[in-house]
């Protein structure tokens, strides 16, 4: 039997407690995984996870408990540890007591798997700055069927712990590359993708947009900074969402849903 972890000064805990902070989780090629649906989707994605940490006192659902002996089953480490040495590790209340190390996936085009849809959908993000917005559009990219997401020119890391938890699983279901716009901008003139940009100040309402029968790329900017006009300038159309308060832009992943589930009919 597997001896049960108690010291908060064990070098495993203190690898994955230092997981939070980027430079450890470039420096390692390794991420925190943490809760049930997460992990459970992270299996199912054949990603690789190098070790499971989990409380006894806290997984005690059937469905848990069978997870960990898959995984057992696959040969992976499962290190069952504390009470206290678990919540040192969790981010999130109420933790379920199973956090995972999982290796990290560094994708390119080329790599993308064929998409089921006819007209394939992508979103590419513009040095997002918030983790959460960059999850919560990867949860809707899956939502509707999405083809994947591409991280331009830098931003917001991925694999921090609040995009894994915002994505509720997306991230191992949604292809991601991190890429320059340069770099993007070619992929879009080679594979003939229609580069949809938004902006306040586009004519063009997003309801009025009718897309054709090529690859659609939606394209967002910062949340402070939105498009440049070189950026702007790439597009094919611009689009915007009708404001009709006092405030003047939506959250972007808010805007991010609503352009997806427009166009994905379409």
């Amino acid at each position: 039997m597997v001896e049960i972890i108690t010291s908060l000064s064990n070098p495993l805990i203190k690898q994955a407690r230092a997981l939070r902070q980027k430079k450890a989780r470039d420096e390692n090629g390794i991420f925190l995984v943490e809760g049930l649906a997460h992990i459970g989707c992270a299996m199912e994605a054949n990603w690789q996870i190098e070790v499971v940490i989990y409380a006894p006192d806290l997984l005690r659902s059937d469905f848990g408990l069978g997870l960990i002996r898959t995984l057992e089953q696959k040969q992976v480490r499962c290190q069952p540890v504390s009470l206290a040495v678990f919540e040192s590790i969790a981010e999130k209340e109420n933790p379920q007591g199973i956090a995972a190390l999982a290796r990290q996936r560094i994708l390119s085009q080329k790599d993308w798997p064929a998409t089921e849809t006819a007209i394939p959908l992508y979103v590419a993000l513009v040095s997002p700055q918030d983790p959460g917005n960059v999850g919560a559009i990867l949860r809707s990219l899956d939502a509707v069927g999405g083809a994947g997401l591409f991280l331009i020119d830098g931003g917001v890391d991925p694999y921090h712990p609040s995009c894994v938890r915002a994505s509720m699983g997306a991230l191992f279901s949604v292809p991601f590359i991190r890429a320059g716009f340069a770099e993007f901008s070619d992929w879009v003139q080679q594979t003939g993708a229609r580069l949809v940009g938004t902006s306040a100040r586009a004519e063009l309402d997003y309801r009025q947009y009718r897309g054709g029968d090529q690859p659609t790329v939606i394209l967002l900017g910062s949340e402070q900074k939105g498009l440049s006009q070189e950026q702007l300038a790439a597009c094919a159309e611009r689009v915007s969402l009708p404001m009709r308060g006092k405030i003047s832009s939506l959250n972007l992943a808010v805007a991010a849903g609503i352009l997806l589930y427009a166009f994905a009919d379409r």
